[in-house]
């Protein structure tokens, strides 16, 4: 325990829920009501320093702060998760046959299971992996920069500042489109978002990266969708099935990827070294030992409790799971699933800052209506129990990356992010309910009030995958590609995501290689080379990550402020 004293503290715990309250019931409505959840991680980043500062006199540390606004940016995902799914039952009129108890259930089993997810997962895609987790370094520099207050704070809050003023100006006053360049092209969504955050994740994710996403955009929205209209091979609608088909089973043959080759063969060997040792020595604790002395496990070596709470959190959700009628075999294969989905989570998260969560609920969705004999109802029950874990195994594993690079405790986050998981469950779906409650079912869905468009689309697919040829290739090509050292799941998004955010993160990771290529150009221009030209390049080129990390922020921070405003005035209103 002596590594979390000062990094978990009371006063940290109060101002985290305070806010994870405040952002999670704001999270909820504005996903309901645009459809879209923007990123809180840096601005619960910078509001917990700021509070930690005024209450503590300047006696806090980064780690404290990073421990608290982990707390408060955990209970968004919570609110995603739930708002991207339930909503598609009560727009098929389900609403009367989800109770209050029953959502609670839900939103208990993903938190559980998310947390399992991230203890079992931290430590290869944070460590191991050491993937980019574009804003989990641009939540740290904040901290850092907040923290220091030198030139690279000016940079991060002036670029921060630049891109939440064009946010506002755009969401707020509506004075600036947000779209540019829109072409019309049937069935594909072409433009440029005008979107500092999404250029900004091209900038940090990588050129080499995004171009497999990018390629994968235009596979499917030229390839197929406007290839194949054009040669008469099928109409919009058929090729728009085959699409999501495709990059739901790219992204799916990833995810089964990642275990098969990160996580399943370690855990094996670590199995094989333990059943060699005489069982006097093992006892009862080999099951225990499995995780907490595992690469995979949350935390180091010496975090020994790290199994007992896989498994403990296991056994739970698969009673929650029970509780809500699912029967034994879904409910195992619910949790086995949403491991193999928050390893899917990670890895979208952490290459490109994107987590479709509601698309690894649907798939596992399809998968148990495949084989399983389930009402309509309790479909949504699978899909929002898998995206709030993905959510938090995913999105939350920003906020360990954040804590990697500045030396937080993991076991004083994965705490923190259980306290932000409860809290976030019990705001959310009291939101939810109290929205359904005063506007009813018939104000969600396209021609409602809340639009809830991820919802529309689990309640649009409850019927079956739209094209399982498309989703099994899919399925085969992502396994394969990715066992190949491709980055699969960029592709498998690529193929997914509406084309002008592939489009626009393009043209962010084109501005990275202009900004690399006008620096080396500059540097020899003024006759510097070897050891000094590197060194030069490396401080200018951490200057460029600092205004993208800035942009990237800039836009998450407005965005929250705008929906608490919007979810204020609604709820009054």
């Amino acid at each position: 325990m002596k590594e979390i004293v000062g990094q978990l503290t009371l006063r940290g715990v109060i101002i985290g829920c305070c806010g994870c309250a405040i952002v999670t019931a704001s999270s909820a409505y504005v996903a309901l009501r645009v459809g879209a959840l923007p990123w809180p991680i840096i601005f619960a980043a910078i509001v917990s320093l700021y509070f930690l500062k005024v209450v503590s006199r300047n006696s806090s540390t980064l780690n404290e702060a990073n421990v608290t606004h982990t707390i408060m940016s955990a209970g968004a995902m919570v609110a995603g998760g739930l708002a991207f799914t339930i909503p598609g039952a009560w727009m098929l009129g389900f609403a009367d046959e989800i109770s209050l108890v029953e959502m609670s259930f839900i939103a208990l089993a993903g938190v559980i299971l998310g947390l399992a997810g991230t203890c079992i997962l931290r430590r290869h895609f944070i460590e191991d992996a050491d993937l980019r987790f574009p804003i989990g370094e641009a939540a740290a520099r904040a901290l850092i920069a907040g923290e220091s207050g030198d030139g690279t704070g000016r940079m991060l809050f002036g670029s921060m500042g630049v891109a939440g003023l064009f946010a506002f100006l755009r969401d707020g006053l509506s004075s600036v489109p947000s779209m540019l360049a829109a072409l019309p092209i049937p069935g594909v969504s072409f433009g440029i978002y005008a979107s500092p955050m999404m250029l900004a994740v091209g900038f940090l994710v990588g050129t080499g990266s995004v171009a497999v996403w990018f390629a994968g955009a235009l596979l499917a929205n030229f390839g197929i969708v406007v290839g194949g209209t054009h040669f008469g091979f099928f109409d919009i609608p058929a090729a728009q099935g085959i699409v999501s088909s495709l990059g739901m089973g790219v992204m799916m043959g990833s995810g089964f990827a990642v275990v098969t080759k990160n996580i399943l063969p370690r855990s094996v060997s670590l199995v094989r070294r333990r059943a060699s040792e005489p069982a006097s020595k093992l006892g009862g604790k080999l099951v225990f030992r499995l995780f907490a002395k595992g690469p995979a496990c949350a935390g180091s070596s010496q975090l020994s409790t790290a199994g007992a709470l896989v498994l403990g959190a296991t056994a739970v959700a698969l009673l929650v799971s029970m509780l809500l009628d699912l029967g034994p075999a879904v409910s195992v294969f619910v949790v086995l699933m949403s491991f193999v989905t928050c390893a899917m989570s990670a890895q979208s998260v952490g290459q490109t800052g994107i987590d479709p969560m509601e698309i690894f609920g649907l798939i596992v969705l399809l998968l148990v209506a495949t084989f399983a004999d389930v009402a309509k109802v309790q479909l949504f029950f699978i899909a929002a129990i898998i995206a709030v874990a993905c959510g938090l195994a995913g999105d939350v594993m920003n906020d360990f990356k954040a804590g990697h690079i500045i030396g937080t405790s993991p076991r004083a986050q994965i705490a923190g992010q259980a306290v932000g998981g409860v809290v976030g469950a019990v705001v959310a779906v009291s939101t939810m309910h109290v929205l359904l409650s005063v506007y009813g079912a018939e104000a969600f869905g396209p021609q409602g009030s809340f639009a809830a468009a991820q919802a529309s689309v689990v309640a649009t697919m409850i019927s079956g995958v739209p094209h399982a040829g498309a989703f099994a290739v899919g399925l085969a090509a992502g396994f394969t590609l990715y066992l190949a050292g491709i980055p699969s799941m960029m592709f498998g998004l690529g193929i997914y995501l509406p084309f002008y955010m592939s489009l626009t993160a393009f043209l962010g990771a084109l501005c990275k290689m202009a900004f690399d290529a006008a620096i080396s150009h500059r540097l020899k221009k003024r006759g510097l080379s070897g050891d000094e030209l590197r060194e030069r390049k490396a401080l200018s080129e951490e200057s460029g990550l600092i205004v993208a990390s800035g942009l990237l922020g800039g836009e998450s921070v407005v965005g929250i402020v705008l929906a608490m405003a919007v979810a204020f005035a609604g709820l009054l209103g």
